[in-house]
């Protein structure tokens, strides 16, 4: 029976060499076809060669591109519309003068006018911002909006870990859901893989609305497991949201003491009417999963001016016809010329926005970066390392934070713009991921953004190129691999 068994594998061997093979090269072939960025293109060839079978599994997976396809169908929804009419109108406004706020009122820069164009993204004033640069002032502050909840509650999280802090927010969704407020949660379904089937159970038992943002189960895997829904926005009443890189779990408020020290992030606290920006992101999100199209204008409520802030919130994703916050980003670095300052806990950008971070230096701006020394991914850490040469080449300050792990996402520049949201500065969530940014036309608010980054930058450690060049060899080798598959991380 062995010498059979033989026989046939040995006989059947060559035709399945070639049937994979052929597959392949189809698959080399279709991913060529896409006219990706060359990058992009020749990292998934090298993933399909130098990784037989696990490759191909990684591209099917992984690599198809549905963005054209349009996962989410935004285009088909009455808000959305409406924000394309509002975008539309300000348009015109910017081009008669008529639109007016700090910083924007004849949009120097084109930055304003680039995401209305780009993503209907409406320019809103009369906001105020509270900036929660720790997870101890993030919970604090959204438990006590949370507890204060009249009409409704809305959440939309990457990471949601049934823990501490987890149940904390749980049990007061609950209490408000016994109270009549409409409570409705999206959780992204990869990002929180921990909880269970009882959670949304129990949370259902409770009268709240819960829902897993693109489910993976076979055999639907291959189409949805490659976009992910990263955003985190909560909106409260209509008259209060939140927006930044604190998920739901108890390392965002604690960090991790044994692996990389404290967690250090930063969220903001909107209120006025940019808050209405975020409701309409949750609500399209909300329509997806529940295929419930919410309209009512109580949803929308009109706010009065609480303080002079101008903000344009920045949705992008697969559902998006550009990646419109990674021009917002470019925008920013090509038009600044006194200071840019970025912290980023993965620095893995696209070719674009690494030659403008690279000619904006040169050209005498001031460009600094912080990424953390110790990560909770070795492999990304390891691939970002592999930029820093050529930045501090190109003039480039680059920082490693001490003090813990650094997972904010900001940018600050010339004393007048500032950004924070979920969005990294990689590939991922520029191209793949479904992302939400806040871009702050302020000077007040560039002022504080700038201290909190000078103060992250004290608890840092300067990279010297001297020193960056004279270090193992195996250890460039590993960053200079890793960057291989930058665009795939």
């Amino acid at each position: 029976m062995d010498l059979v068994n033989g026989i046939f594998s040995s006989q059947l061997l060559p035709y399945v060499l070639l049937g994979y093979a052929i597959s392949i090269l189809v698959v080399v072939i279709l991913i060529v076809l896409e006219n990706r960025s060359p990058l992009k293109t020749i990292s998934w060839v090298l993933v399909l060669l130098l990784l037989p079978g696990l490759g191909f599994l990684f591209y099917i997976f992984f690599g198809q591109n549905f963005r054209k396809e349009k996962i989410i169908a935004r285009k088909g929804m009455r808000n959305h519309h409406r924000l394309n009419y509002l975008a539309h109108s300000q348009i015109i406004q910017l081009t008669d003068g008529s639109l007016k706020g700090n910083n924007i009122a004849s949009d120097p820069t084109g930055i304003v006018r680039l995401l209305l164009n780009n993503s209907s993204s409406v320019v809103t004033s009369g906001n105020e911002v509270t900036f929660l640069n720790n997870g101890k002032a993030k919970f604090k502050a959204l438990l006590r909006e949370l507890e204060n909840a009249k009409r409704f509650i809305h959440l939309e999280y990457y990471i949601f870990e049934e823990d501490k802090i987890g149940k904390q927010v749980k049990e007061i969704l609950k209490e408000k859901a016994r109270e009549g407020v409409e409570v409705r949660l999206i959780v992204d379904d990869v990002g929180s893989w921990k909880l269970k089937r009882s959670f949304f159970d129990e949370m259902r038992s409770a009268g709240i609305q819960a829902y897993s943002f693109l489910q993976v189960r076979f055999p639907l895997l291959t189409s949805k497991v490659n976009y992910r829904n990263h955003r985190k926005i909560v909106v409260i009443d209509g008259r209060v949201g939140f927006i930044g890189g604190y998920n739901i779990a108890d390392r965002y408020k604690d960090g991790n003491p044994k692996n990389y020290g404290i967690w250090r992030d930063t969220h903001i606290m909107i209120r006025g009417n940019a808050v209405n920006s975020l409701q309409s992101i949750f609500l399209t999100d909300w329509y997806f999963v529940s295929q419930t199209e919410l309209t009512d204008a109580r949803y929308f409520p009109a706010a009065e001016p609480v303080s002079d802030k101008v903000i344009q919130i920045v949705a992008s994703g697969p559902d998006s016809d550009w990646p419109a916050i990674m021009m917002g980003i470019f925008q920013i670095i090509v038009s600044a010329r006194d200071y840019l300052y970025i912290a980023t806990p993965y620095f893995m950008p696209s070719e674009s926005v690494l030659f403008a971070l690279k000619t904006a230096a040169l050209s005498g701006v001031d460009v600094r970066i912080i990424i953390p020394k110790k990560s909770d991914a070795f492999i990304t850490l390891l691939c970002s390392k592999s930029y820093i040469k050529e930045m501090l080449e190109a003039g480039v300050q680059v920082y490693f934070y001490q003090k813990g792990f650094l997972h904010a996402k900001t940018l600050v520049a010339d004393d007048k713009i500032s950004i924070v949201g979920s969005a990294n500065m990689d590939f991922r969530s520029f191209e793949q991921n479904f992302e939400a940014t806040a871009f702050i036309y302020d000077k007040t608010v560039a002022h504080e953004m700038k201290e909190t980054f000078l103060k992250d930058q004290r608890e840092s450690e300067i990279v010297l190129l001297p020193e960056w060049i004279d270090r193992p060899y195996v250890e460039k080798v590993k960053e200079s691999f890793a960057r291989l598959f930058s665009p795939l991380l």
